[in-house]
Order: C-alpha cells, then sequence, then structure tokens
C-alpha cells in the first residue's frame, strides 16, 4: 500500500536529535540551514516574477532560526527582505515604520535567549548587514510574507501580541508561506491555539505531521510541500501514524478474475429504512452494489416501505426480519435509517449477535451508546467490526463532549478501536481510521467540504461494506472506502472547476463517480478521466523537496 509516513512531535524530536548527531559527524549543513535553503528556495518559486519584495517574520524560537535563514538567503539573491523579530529584547539595529534607520532598542530591557542555532542564524543574518522592523509598518506592501513564528513546538494559546500579529498578516491579503506548518496551528491534532496564520502554502520539515490534515489543519495549510533536508526520517525512527490518498487506491481496491460469477463477490445485507428514513437505507444498498457487491438485499424497518426500488430494480427489498432467513448472506451494513424503535432495536441485536462481518453506523451507533448490552455484545464479537461515526457519534460511544473528541481526533479514534475491539473512521475534514485495537492509525487525505451534504455517511457505510463482502479484509476494506469516497468526491469538483469542494454534491453521484474509479484502479488502470493526478483534499496539493 502506497503510504505517507506521519510524524508526532515528540517522534520529530527524535529524528531531529539523530540527524543533528549524524550531520555532526559527516560535517553537513546544520538542519536549520537546510531548512532556512528549502525556504528560501520555495519563496523564490513563488514570487516567480512578479514581485521581489519579501516581508519575513520570525519568532522566538527555532522556527524564527529557519526563517533567519531564509531571510539571508533572500537577500543574497538581490531580493527586498523586510524582517520582523519579535523578540523584544534582541539588540538588533532597527528599522522604524517610518523607515529611518538604526534607531535602537531600550537597552534596559532583559537580553533574551534564543535556541543556539537560532542565535548563529541571527549573528549571520546581522554580519550580512541585515536590520529589522520594530512592526509591521501600516500601509506597506509586499509581494510575499514568510511566517516563521512558531512551529512545532508551541503548546499554549496565542494571546497578546501574537495573536495580533497573526491578525495583521492576515489582513495584509498578501500570499504567505509558513515554515514547517501555519503558526498557531498543533502539529499532533490540527487545533488552533487561539489563533492561526492562513497559508497559501506551508513548506512542512523532515516529515509529515497530523495536524497538516486533519482538524483546522486544512484550512490553514494551503498548498502542503515536504522538504526532508535530506534526511531519511523513517530510517531513523518508525513513524507514528499514515497519510492515504488516491494514490493508494491501486494497492487497497480489489480486483476480478474473468472466470467469476455474482457468488464470488459476496452478498450485502442492509439492516435500516425506519418510516421517513428508507432512503438511507437505499443509498447505502446502491453503494454496496455499485461497489460490486454480488447481491444486496436491504432489510426494511418500515413496514409499510416500498418493496421495490425504481432507480435500483437490482435490490432485493423486504422487511427486516426477513434477513435472518437468507443463507447467502455475507456481511451485514446496519444503521442507516434505522431509527430507535423496538423494531430497531431488535434488528440491531440480531445483527450483533451475528458471525457476519459488519459495518455499524449512524443510529446502530447511538443505540450502542446508550445500551450497556449493546456496547458488551459489540465487544464481544468475533467476527470484523467496522464503525463509521461522525464526532457526535463519537463523543456518544466515548461518553464525553463532542469538543474533546475534535480536541484529539487522532486519540479518539484510536481510543474507540482498543475500548470497542473494532476498527473505525472517525469522519470530518481529514477523515482518521484506525485499525481493531488502535495500533494503526491513518488520516486520509481525500475529500472536500462539498461532502457536507445528506446521505454522504450512508453512501459511505454502502462503499464500505460492498468492499467487505468481496473479501477484503477488513481494515483494508475501511481504508480502501474512506479514500475512495473522498477521492470520487474529489473528481466530482475537479469535473465542476472548483477542486475545493463544490458546493450541491449530492451522495447519489458520488457513489455512481466512485464505482468509476473502482474499476480504474481495479483493472491497474491509473484515473485516466482525471488527468490532474491526485486531488488536493482538503489540504491542497502535497510535495516532496530534498
Amino acid at each position: 500500500m502506497l503510504q505517507t509516513p506521519l510524524y508526532t512531535t515528540a517522534d520529530l524530536r527524535k529524528v531531529e536529535r539523530l540527524a543533528t548527531a549524524e550531520g555532526v559527524r559527516d560535517g553537513s549543513l546544520p538542519l536549520m540551514e537546510r531548512a532556512g535553503l528549502a525556504a528560501a528556495g520555495c519563496a523564490r518559486e513563488m514570487l516567480g516574477n512578479r514581485g521581489t519584495r519579501v516581508l519575513v517574520i520570525a519568532g522566538p524560537g527555532n522556527n524564527g532560526g529557519d526563517a533567519l535563514v531564509a531571510a539571508r538567503w533572500l537577500r543574497i539573491w538581490f531580493y527586498r527582505v523586510d524582517l520582523l523579530l519579535t523578540l523584544d529584547s534582541e539588540r538588533l539595529p532597527e528599522r522604524s515604520p517610518d523607515r529611518s534607520p538604526n534607531r535602537s532598542r531600550d537597552e534596559s530591557r532583559p537580553a533574551a535567549r534564543l535556541p543556539p542555532d537560532a542565535t548563529q542564524a541571527l549573528a549571520a543574518w546581522k554580519a550580512a548587514g541585515g536590520t529589522a522592523l520594530a512592526d509591521i509598518p501600516a500601509g506597506q506592501r509586499w509581494d510575499l510574507v514568510i511566517d516563521g513564528l512558531f512551529g512545532i513546538g508551541l503548546t499554549r494559546p496565542l494571546d497578546g501580541k501574537y495573536a495580533q500579529l497573526i491578525s495583521q498578516i492576515d489582513a495584509l491579503e498578501t500570499p504567505v508561506l509558513s515554515l514547517d506548518l501555519p503558526s498557531g496551528l498543533d502539529a499532533d491534532t490540527g487545533n488552533l491555539h487561539g489563533c492561526a496564520v492562513r497559508a497559501t502554502r506551508t513548506l512542512t520539515f523532515l516529515a509529515l505531521k497530523p495536524g497538516l490534515f486533519t482538524g483546522d489543519g486544512p484550512d490553514c495549510c494551503g498548498i502542503v510541500e515536504l522538504a526532508t533536508l535530506d534526511v531519511d526520517a523513517a530510517r531513523l525512527h518508525p513513524a507514528s501514524g499514515n497519510a492515504l490518498d488516491e494514490h493508494a487506491l491501486k494497492a487497497l481496491l480489489p480486483a476480478r478474475r474473468r472466470n467469476t460469477h455474482k457468488g464470488s463477490y459476496g452478498s450485502v445485507g442492509v439492516l435500516g429504512g425506519a418510516p421517513g428514513m428508507v432512503g438511507a437505507a437505499l443509498l447505502a444498498a446502491r453503494a454496496a452494489l455499485l461497489m460490486g457487491a454480488g447481491r444486496v438485499s436491504v432489510g426494511l424497518i418500515d413496514e409499510q416501505g416500498p418493496t421495490w426500488d425504481p432507480l435500483q430494480p437490482e435490490l432485493m427489498l423486504r422487511r427486516w426480519h426477513e434477513l435472518p432467513r437468507l443463507d447467502s448472506l455475507t456481511t451485514l451494513a446496519v444503521g442507516p435509517g434505522l431509527g430507535d424503535t423496538p423494531e430497531s432495536y431488535a434488528a440491531l441485536c440480531w445483527a450483533l449477535g451475528s458471525s457476519l462481518p459488519m459495518v455499524l453506523d449512524a443510529d446502530a451507533l447511538n443505540m450502542i451508546a446508550a445500551d450497556g448490552g449493546l456496547k458488551a455484545a459489540l465487544i464481544a464479537r468475533a467476527a470484523p467490526t467496522l464503525l463509521t461515526p461522525h464526532p457526535a457519534e463519537a463523543a456518544r460511544l466515548l461518553a464525553i463532549d463532542t469538543r474533546e473528541i475534535q480536541a484529539d481526533r487522532v486519540g479518539a479514534a484510536r481510543r474507540l478501536a482498543s475500548g470497542l475491539g473494532c476498527a473505525v473512521v472517525l469522519k470530518g475534514a481529514g477523515s482518521v481510521s484506525a485499525s481493531a485495537g488502535g495500533e494503526r492509525w491513518y488520516i486520509h487525505r481525500t475529500g472536500n467540504p462539498g461532502m457536507a451534504s445528506a446521505g454522504m455517511g450512508d453512501v459511505l457505510t454502502g462503499i464500505i461494506a460492498g468492499l467487505l463482502a468481496q473479501g477484503l479484509e477488513a481494515e483494508r476494506a475501511l481504508l480502501g472506502g474512506v479514500t475512495l469516497h473522498g477521492a470520487a468526491a474529489d473528481a466530482l469538483s475537479r469535473a465542476n472547476g472548483v477542486p475545493g469542494g463544490v458546493a450541491g454534491l449530492t451522495a447519489s453521484e458520488v457513489a455512481l463517480r466512485a464505482r468509476g474509479m473502482l474499476a480504474q484502479y481495479a483493472s491497474g488502470a491509473e484515473t485516466g478521466t482525471d488527468p490532474e493526478g491526485p486531488s488536493p483534499g482538503c489540504c491542497g496539493t502535497s510535495r516532496r523537496m530534498p
């Protein structure tokens, strides 16, 4: 499977220490010099031929040191560089907003201590004749802003002058290059530390971080590029998790042999469709059929529900209590439109007691969260079980607040998977999947805001169930289904000329597009109808730099 390692802050610290030690032994440039040079190169690419004036904002830590190195290189390359250094106490020749030179700082202020590498970067900047601004001058315009305020070490909320500075950066309406990650964004969770820079592009160093792709990360990062700084992070320390994009589908999706029949591809039973919610069950069932399941039966809770689907007559519609009599079923999808009635409860009890692999969603999750007996039955299941909660459903299952779920999406998915013994996808911006037990976790880089519409979760349930029915291992079916679901929505958005997500996207058209992509990838072909390549997902495109 093609996947991209994701490193937590703790793991990156280990990589940094090991890489620094190796660099000392072989005489390589320090990591900060490499990072600053990579940042300057990225800035030069962003500027192109459209401008030469750059505002560099350097913070009090190593991220600020990276920015100082970038500023020095841009100055060497004859760009007009204005530097704002946020250390009030650094004794650096200063240019005031009125551009008068050499207005010195208050010498009575206590001296602050930069990290050693950043101190050297500051000395090199001064030796090159560099000066600093006291603040962002009003009325000035730049062609690019480099955000080097805070990197992965930030753990506290930003307020006061730093919150004001971030507001000023955003108000400039100038392209922004953030170094490592947008200042104010948490590298591990994707949460905001009060506020964060909204970057046009983020050049992240050494390895990708989870916070770039989940939570608020997708709204802050813009295009993400990776500068490895000539460090093989995976060789030095194993990654905690992985990111999956459309490239992973070729290894995740099933191929078909010629000598087969419908019985070769399983039989899905969909349990749901209470009065007023029959459509949810039909959406899931249609998606399972479009994924290639040999047969799909729908067990409706609604006794007055339809007996056939005029849009998909291949589906077999029954009352829910008829499903247990079908010996042919190989997989269950339980929850779309299930409701909360005695019949719903009975249907869920039967499903949990069955020996069939199963996908649980929506009302099934809510009922389990509210009933200890159902939860115990879920934990006791021997057959593979996949859960697809959104944040509110996950919060009910863990008996915590939705805000706690969103505060640590990776941690929440892993807790659910560990506590319930099920593979889980926590849906949302940067959906997070975790293996049964929580040992492995993944962030999906496909999907966009256009998917925030009714029925998307039902279609996802059907997609996963359709893949599971064909004999895919449970974790592979989950990862393939979630990635494919988002990739299909991205392809539709690109086709409508809105790569970031088109409004009005419907669950039904996503299911149809997913069928087309399944056929392409399962045949071993790349998505030829999408010449742009893999979708930007929710955090823009991602490139790898040396």
